[in-house]
């Protein structure tokens, strides 16, 4: 929350820079008189401004770089290093001149942070060795990775800095709810500054980007706005589960199947990059396995990528009575105290603890139909690699013993999740 709030009123000393005239057109010049000014207003005792100013001015003829950098010798103790690792870390991809010829200013820069951009990387694998293959491209390759590798890495991370936000929102959002009031004017006025992104056209940046780059579709802004809807749906969603309000299944099955929107834009994105049509086919054929995807990983179980249905084994409709119970999956306890979206939760709070992981179960039968079905369609040779990297996939998932491809095991649901939640959270050991 600190290093947000720090990287807010650098923003807005940066603006008023630009609107003061004070700007040098220079990004690290303006980036360092933004945070000497910052600075500068914070207090100090009784030191008023003016007297700050003086003692500035007086002492900064004998403040020579030589003797900055003999300074800097001094400070190499812990809290120094710290302070470098969690100084504002955005990256600016845009140069001014071309803000200039778009019109915009800085409000209008595409900006991501640096854990936005760690955060991503899991993502920017996974999508480098199976995604690769669909375009005909060979991920073992790096000069093929690299090539599109910066722009799709700007995208995720972009994203991800919004998910950010998103998360950050609901977590105030549960503080409310679960009685958390230690703060209630900060987490109000936090809230509310987050939810001012959403509400200001989120991804506008990036659009201007992606447009001055020539790399903006009309499927590409739908697929933004599938990400604007899914992060609207899980904040929607959440909080009437936490305030123990009504939830539709409509409602939870268009969330799952949005969820991996970052995903259709990293494939359509690389296919701008590459000069080349849209495949509909694969596209439609990647969405299936996203959902399943999602629903793995929300069970937190060893199934990766892919599932039965490629294998040719049973359908989920022959072991559904069979469900195995095991201790409570970690996706699912982490999703229920941090209030993220987790389909089985929802089933749990639309049909309870007993029917939820039966109904969910015939809603992945019908995915994997489908998927079935569209997989034959593919070509025999991306087929096969598919499989390939399935058997790869779940052996790196520690799946060492049994079916190559993995089972479906749905975990023993929470079904109080305020006392889970209550639990975990006493648990934990306090400042």
């Amino acid at each position: 929350m600190e290093a947000l709030g720090k990287l807010e009123n650098l923003q807005s000393m940066l603006s008023f820079i630009q609107e003061h005239g004070l700007s040098s057109n220079n990004q690290d010049s303006d980036r360092f008189l933004a945070e000497f000014m910052l600075f500068m207003a914070n207090p100090c005792g009784k030191f008023t401004m003016e007297e700050k100013c003086h003692l500035i001015s007086e002492r900064l003829p004998k403040i020579s770089p030589a003797v900055l950098e003999e300074a800097t010798l001094c400070l190499t103790g812990e809290d120094y290093q710290q302070n470098c690792v969690e100084r504002p870390t955005e990256i600016y991809l845009e140069r001014k001149s071309d803000l200039d010829a778009l019109g915009g200013d800085i409000e209008d820069m595409a900006m991501v942070g640096l854990d936005a951009m760690q955060r991503a990387n899991s993502t920017l694998e996974d999508f480098c060795r199976f995604y690769f293959m669909f375009h005909g491209m060979d991920v073992k390759k790096p000069e093929v990775v690299f090539k599109y590798l910066p722009v799709l890495s700007f995208m995720e991370g972009y994203i991800y800095q919004l998910d950010s936000y998103n998360e950050q929102i609901l977590d105030l959002s549960t503080m409310e709810v679960t009685s958390d009031t230690s703060k209630p004017d900060r987490n109000h006025k936090l809230k509310d500054c987050f939810m001012k992104v959403f509400r200001t056209d989120p991804f506008r940046p990036l659009i201007l980007l992606l447009g001055h780059l020539g790399l903006m579709t009309e499927r590409i802004r739908a697929e933004l706005k599938c990400g604007e809807e899914y992060w609207l749906l899980e904040r929607k969603l959440c909080n009437a589960l936490v305030s123990k309000q009504q939830i539709l299944i409509e409602d939870v099955m268009r969330a799952s199947h949005l969820k991996s929107f970052d995903y259709r834009v990293l494939n359509l994105l690389l296919y701008q990059l590459r000069g080349k049509q849209v495949d509909d086919l694969h596209m439609e054929f990647l969405s299936t396995s996203e959902f399943l995807v999602e629903v793995s990983d929300d069970f937190a179980c060893a199934s990766c990528l892919f599932f039965m249905c490629m294998s040719g084994m049973a359908h989920l409709h022959e072991w559904v009575c069979d469900i195995v119970h095991e201790n409570f999956a970690v996706e699912q306890g982490d999703d229920v105290v941090e209030n993220n979206f987790n389909i089985l939760r929802m089933f749990v709070g639309i049909y309870g603890a007993s029917m939820a992981p039966t109904m969910l179960a015939q809603y992945i039968t019908e995915a994997e139909e489908k998927y079935e079905r569209l997989s034959k369609s593919l070509d025999e040779n991306l087929s096969l690699n598919c499989w390939r990297r399935c058997e790869e996939a779940t052996r790196e998932g520690g799946k060492i013993s049994g079916h190559s491809f993995g089972t479906w095991n749905i975990p023993t649901v929470i079904a109080d999740e305020e006392l889970y939640r209550s639990d975990i959270l006493s648990s934990l050991p306090r400042n």
